[in-house]
């Protein structure tokens, strides 16, 4: 019998690492091919990754909570040949094998260096993003199917969510299909347990102690811990940290799933775009009634795209190239208490006003939730920052490459204004456009600007 390693596939778009949610084996489980064996956490979304081979699990290189490098071993399992077994040449979509070395710089040949850069950027167009299942190489977005784990329904993001807000799943009232737990039950439980949990089934030999919960919720405030936390945040949304009882506060929190690939992100751009902001009003007191704020921003969007396409690129710096894009794929920012998400508004340029809220509103909801597909966090041409909503006028929002602009509204408010013959009380919206200056000119960049703010003054 031979051991063979499992080495942490990409779970999607090249992410650097993925977080171990759960284990569904252990050590001296037997698993047979393509059975579920961990689920992971990445930046993008929550994925039961399958098993490549069959047989028995001999060690697991992770526990709950640990931070997997891709490409690191995450289990070695003894081959068992009497189960079945992939073929050698069968495409599986895992890469199962170490993270290959980083080669030795070749001085001698600097255009074979720059090669998989570009093919990179092409990957990224059309990565498949993370699937359930055999990761197939394939566009199409699988849907998650809820797994019975422990006389439990749930689909890996419901877990993490779970496990995230410190709610049993063994007692949560399943809403979904055949008693699937749904994230909205999860978000219930945490909210309002009582009327969430499913009653726990009396043990007549062992009865239930009742001291317990009398202790934790007793103990919660008081001068010893210094620490009174709500369930739910200012919003109704439950609190995504420790629970009341648990004092977190000043200690050192590792960064996980989104914040930690946030923090990569931003990292990087910082180091690699050259930004310049532009600071403008936009003067809409001649809108009519119920405009809708966000969709005003993408059309206008749109329309400056269009005058100005030096803004509607990618730039690659290491190869020196500039990408300029026919379509305008809007990347909207939605902050969330995981961190910030930018999913992509598709063909901004060809939805009118009704189309573009439905999809903004269905990006919003499925990022809420966690269900939204990888690919669709990725590939915009341009973004939004609307943190106007809370709070701020102007601001200076990191650009993420390939992308080369930035478009931010701040807070809205009544201003005095010159006109002729007198002053007026006129609504504005405060504008901040950043754009990496190896990319655009000032001179695109302010004319780019310009054609945003005359459409926003449009009455309609």
């Amino acid at each position: 019998m031979s051991i063979k390693s499992f080495f942490l596939p990409d779970l999607g778009e090249g992410l650097p690492d993925a977080e171990i949610v759960s284990w569904f084996v252990k050590v001296g489980d037997v698993v047979k091919l393509d059975e579920p064996l961990v689920s992971m956490e990445t930046a993008k979304a929550v994925v039961d990754v399958p098993s490549p081979f069959s047989g028995r699990v001999t060690k697991l290189y992770g526990k709950s909570g640990d931070v997997m490098d891709t490409g690191a071993p995450i289990c070695d399992i003894e081959i068992d040949a009497n189960l079945p077994q992939r073929a050698e040449a069968q495409d599986t979509g895992h890469h199962h094998a170490p993270k290959p070395s980083k080669p030795a710089p070749a001085a001698a040949a600097p255009a074979a260096a720059a090669a998989p850069a570009a093919t990179q950027t092409v990957e990224i167009r059309e990565d498949a993003g993370t699937v359930v299942g055999a990761m197939t190489a394939s566009n199409e977005v699988k849907q998650e199917q809820a797994l019975s784990v422990g006389g439990v329904k749930a689909v890996p993001a419901v877990r993490a969510m779970a496990k995230k807000l410190n709610v049993d799943l063994g007692r949560v009232r399943g809403s979904g299909p055949d008693g699937a737990i749904s994230m909205a039950d999860v978000k219930a439980a945490a909210a309002n347990p009582a009327s969430a949990f499913v009653p726990a089934t009396p043990i007549v030999s062992a009865p239930v102690p009742t001291a317990a919960p009398t202790v934790a919720v007793s103990s919660a405030p008081g001068p010893a811990t210094g620490f009174d936390r709500a369930p739910v945040s200012s919003a109704g949304k439950p609190v995504r940290t420790t629970p009341p009882t648990v004092t977190a506060k000043g200690q050192p929190e590792p960064l996980r799933g989104v914040r930690r690939n946030m923090a990569r992100i931003m990292a990087e751009a910082h180091a690699q775009v050259v930004p310049t902001t532009l600071c403008d009003d936009a003067d809409i007191n001649a809108w009519i009634a119920g405009q809708d704020i966000t969709v005003r921003l993408i059309r206008a969007i749109v329309l400056a795209c269009k005058a100005e396409p030096a803004l509607n690129a990618w730039f690659d710096m290491a190869n020196q190239t500039r990408t300029l894009h026919n379509r305008v794929d809007v990347g909207i920012a939605v902050d969330t208490d995981e961190g910030l998400f930018v999913p992509a508004l598709r063909n901004a340029d060809m939805l009118d006003a009704r189309a573009i809220r439905e999809s903004v509103n269905r990006l919003r909801t499925q990022v809420a939730d966690r269900s939204i597909a990888p690919s669709e966090l990725s590939g915009y041409t341009i973004s939004l920052s609307n943190f106007g909503m809370f709070a701020g006028r102007y601001a200076t929002p990191v650009i993420v490459p390939p992308c080369v602009a930035i478009v931010a509204a701040g807070r809205g408010r009544h201003q005095v204004v010159p006109v002729m013959g007198g002053i007026e009380t006129h609504k504005i919206i405060p504008i901040s456009l950043t754009f990496d200056h190896r990319a655009a000119t000032g001179g695109e960049a302010a004319r780019f600007l310009k054609v945003l703010l005359d459409d926003l003054a449009r009455a309609q």
